[in-house]
Order: C-alpha cells, then structure tokens, then sequence
C-alpha cells in the first residue's frame, strides 16, 4: 500500500469513526433513521444485499465506530491494493473511488451510501478471486465447466464471523497451484521490467550439436536468458547447449531429442509478455475449479495430452493420450465429473454424429463400406444391407444405430473409463497406438484416448482388488462386454492449462491448442486486466 493511500485510509477510518460517535447536525434517531433508509435504497438494486440488511435490521458492517469496523474496512482496503496481483482488474473495485465517496461523508445518509458500497465492492472482490471474474461458457461454449459458485450472503457472514485480514486472505484458492502461479506472475513481470529475455532465434532452419555460427550464439544467448543454460562463450552446439534444449524441451512438452527443430525455437521465442498472460489466464483457470477435487482423482490436460491419477496431491500414474481434433465439432470439452465404471471388451456404439456424417456417406458410394460395423434397427434387431439404398437417407432421416462388437480392431480399444455425462466424452483404449507417437496428438472426436489403458485400469482398481492386474485380465479374456464397478467412485477434471507449475523444476508451458486461452486473455483484458511490468 502506498504512502498517500495509507494516509488516506487512516484518515477516512478516524473520520468515519467520529462520525459514527458524534453523529452530524440532527438528533441520534433520525441520523439513524437516515442511515437505515440509504442503506435500503442503496441495496434495493441487489437482491442478496437488500437481504442480508433487512436481516440485521440494517445495522451496519464497515462504517460503526468499533476497532472490528476499523479493521475491515483496513483488510478490504488492503486487498483491493493487490488485486492485480491475482491477476485481477483493478477498475472492477475502483478502490481510488470508494475511498473518496468514504472521505466525502457529510451526513448519515451519505454514510448509509457508503456502508453499501464497501459491501457491493467486496462482494464483487469476494467472488471474483475466489471463483473468477469471467463466465467460463460465455467466453468460449466448449469451456462447459459448472463454476462452484458460493452463496454471496456467504461472504458477508463469514467476513463478520472472522478475523478480517485472515479471511480476506483466505478467498483465493487454496491450492498449491495457485501461490506457485502467482510467484511465477511476479518473476515475468519483474523480467518484463528489467527488458525480457533479449533477442530471438531467427531463422527457422533446424540446429543441431556439431552446428556453428549466428543463430548457435542466439540459441546460446536465448537458453541462458531463459534460465536453461549457465553463461558460456562456446560458439558451438555442443553437450552443455543439447542438455539445455533437451530441458526446455521437456518444460514445454515437446518431443526431448536435443534438436532445436521449428517447434522448439517456435517456443523458445515466445515472449515474456505471451508467456505473462498464459499465467494470469491459469489463475483464472483455477478460480474457477476452486473445489475439492478429491483425494484421488483423474486430471486431464487437454494442452498438456497427458491424463494423471491423482491420489492426495502427488501424480501416482501418467500416460500420454490423444485428445479432440481441432475442429469446431470434434474438440474436446472441459468439465469435471464423477468416474463410475469401467466397461472391459466394450461395444463401441458409434455416435449419430459420425453415424451420419462419416459413415452414411461411404455407405450411400458402397452399402459393404465398413463391414467391421453393424447397423441395427429401432427393435434392436440386426440389419441385412443386401439390397439397401442408403441414398434414400439423410442426416435427418437415417433410422440405424451403428456399432461395432468388442475385439482389439474397436475404435474403443479393449477397456473404456465412463464418467456418464451429457457430452458423451469418456476415456478410452485405441487400437491406433501411432498416434502416441506424435508430439502434438489432436487426432479424437473429442473422447480421450490413453497410451496405457491396462496399467490406468490397474491403478484404478488397485484399492478395490488385491491382484488388479490378474482381475483385469481375467475378465478380458472372456472377451465379452463386462462392466465393473468402481467402489469408490472418482472425480475426473478435463482441464486446459497451457501454463501450469510442479513442485519442483521450472514452470510448464505448453500450447494453445484450440485457442481458447487467446479468447480468454481477450475477455480478461476488456474487463481491465493490466499486462504490465512489476511495479513495487
């Protein structure tokens, strides 16, 4: 808090408390009454509020005289002062404001004014830095996350019921995501500061070890700036320089082979400025899944294509997976549900989707097109495709369900994950195991795909069976559809992060892949948001 802001503050808390004390120029009673009515008119715009007063027969929060009054006008004060530390706009509080309405106080009524402002400002702050200021599915529809949205009475009460500063300090998430991304924050501004990393790496030619020159010195110059490489004057790609591409190679999700190809310098050119607003979306991000994500959970990042089991906060299983082509009908979706069985030798019942508008037509050229798949009727019987013209169907009008019976040629592999949810998104096996291969691997109609199904199968099983392996396979064998249960059930979490931190190592950064962070940064910053260099 600056100087003149402190100043400020003590003078309007004597001011108000006097005020309070002394009363102004009418008797006590109507100076009350006074205050009661502004207090009612002030809040009839909001319905909580007007609430919440008419409870407490309008008896004021912030502006009575006694030191817990004092205190949390100082805490809300005080937090307002560091909002855009959290990444938040600071014009959505107008602090500046507030505390000039608080030292303009001429009268009851106008203090009564002032009681509702401090709580319609803390409201919005309470809120907003604990479960976000955006709504997600406003700023992108596939963003279909259920925000855990508090009761807004809820901030009030507690504030009364606690010490102010520590509740104050208490409403951002409680993660350790959180403090880490806020440290990381501060270093790119402090960065920004001071002129960023220096020049870029040109050229788009590959480097390799045993490469000299220029763009070798860049590449040098540029690790070192980013913190990947101690100094050196080598002029040469050598081990030191490999080890370090190798590094930042893994902090960014790229394949880790010690070349700097076009994506690896793509990514080492990025701009502190880019990498500053991939932090302040993630902590946006993580406002809104500021919930209890269980004691063992799955998490999926979509940027990252990797799916995690999560038992009290440390990673006990990773596999890479294949996530939803970057099409506007094929992403895959971010929400959080509940894990409630696994399906072994699954049925792949194909949905209408692809039905109509992938199959449909390959059977209107040819009706043996995909003969691995079998087209069933509205009775559930099978359907013979001798003398059929499916160019008498639409995408309207097509009366078949398609599936394809269990085997290792399913599209669903041989286990599948179900979390039953509207988006009919589950996780699943492939048989096209290429793909994990690739270092970019957006290749699903919005499903996941897992490297490692078996051994995710195992981990999730391992609490309930004492050999989960020789259970799992026990039933696999029989080659029949079977369901098993999860006893305790388990909370999955499709995320997008493409800045996200470890408990140790540097901080991961990864692409935008379906551009959605782009579209966050953009609504972030026309509320206010400040992308600026660290100002002490």
């Amino acid at each position: 808090m600056t100087p003149i802001r402190l100043f400020l503050m003590n003078r309007i808390v004597l001011f108000l408390g006097l005020l309070v004390l002394i009363g102004v120029a009418a008797p006590a009673t109507a100076e009350v009454t006074a205050f009661k009515q502004a207090v009612a008119e002030a809040a009839a715009d909001d319905r909580d509020l007007a609430a919440f007063y008419r409870e407490r027969q309008y008896a004021p929060v912030w502006t009575s005289s006694d030191a817990t009054a004092t205190a949390r006008r100082a805490a809300l004060l005080k937090a307002l002062t560091n909002v855009s530390n959290h990444g938040l706009a600071p014009q959505r509080y107008d602090a500046d404001a507030l505390t000039a309405q608080m030292a303009s106080v001429k009268s009851a009524r106008d203090l009564g004014f002032v009681e509702v402002a401090l709580s319609k400002t803390f409201l919005r702050y309470a809120r907003d830095v604990q479960t976000g200021m955006l709504v997600p599915s406003k700023v992108d529809g596939q963003i279909v996350r259920e925000v855990p949205l508090r009761p807004r009475k809820s901030y009030l009460t507690g504030l009364i019921a606690s010490e102010p500063d520590a509740y104050m300090r208490s409403l951002p998430p409680r993660t350790a995501e959180y403090p880490r991304l806020m440290k990381e924050k501060m270093r790119l501004e402090m960065l920004i500061e001071a002129g960023g990393w220096g020049p870029t790496v040109p050229g788009k030619g590959k480097l390799e070890p045993g490469d000299s020159g220029d763009r070798v010195v860049a590449l040098r110059n540029r690790l070192i700036a980013l913190g990947f490489m101690d100094r050196s004057a080598s002029r040469s790609y050598d081990g030191a320089m490999q080890r370090a591409v190798q590094a930042f190679q893994i902090a960014h999700g790229l394949e880790s082979d010690g070349i700097a190809g076009p994506g690896t310098i793509e990514m080492l050119n990025v701009s502190p400025e880019d990498r500053l607003k991939s932090v302040i979306v993630a902590l946006e991000r993580e406002r809104w899944l500021n919930l209890d994500r269980g004691p063992r959970h799955v998490l999926v990042n979509l940027t990252d294509f990797h799916a995690r089991i999560v038992d009290d906060g440390k990673v006990t299983f990773m596999t890479r997976s294949v996530v939803g082509k970057n099409m506007h009908d094929r992403r895959s979706p971010e929400f959080s549900d509940v894990m409630e069985h696994m399906v072994i030798n699954p049925t792949w019942n194909v949905p209408r989707s692809i039905a109509t508008k992938e199959y449909l037509p390959m059977l209107q050229k040819n009706p043996n097109a995909v003969g691995h798949l079998t087209l069933i009727d509205g009775a559930g019987r099978r359907v013979s495709r001798e003398g059929m013209d499916f160019t008498e169907y639409s995408t309207k009008n097509f009366p078949f369900d398609i599936k394809q019976a269990p085997g290792r040629s399913n599209a669903l592999g041989l286990v599948k994950f179900m979390f039953p949810n509207k988006h009919n998104i589950y996780l699943h096996d492939t048989p096209q195991k290429s793909l994990f291969k690739r270092e970019t691997r957006a290749f699903s109609h919005g499903c996941i795909r897992l490297q490692q199904p078996f051994e995710f199968a195992y981990t999730l099983l391992a609490v309930q069976e004492e050999n989960p392996k020789a259970f799992f396979h026990r039933i696999l064998d029989t080659r029949r559809e079977t369901t098993v249960e999860l006893e305790q059930p388990i909370p999955v979490h499709i995320i997008y992060r493409t800045a996200f931190t470890n408990a140790k190592g540097p901080v991961q950064y990864r692409r935008d892949v379906y551009g959605r962070d782009a579209r966050i940064w953009s609504a972030l910053d026309a509320e206010g948001v400040e992308l600026r260099g660290y100002q002490s």
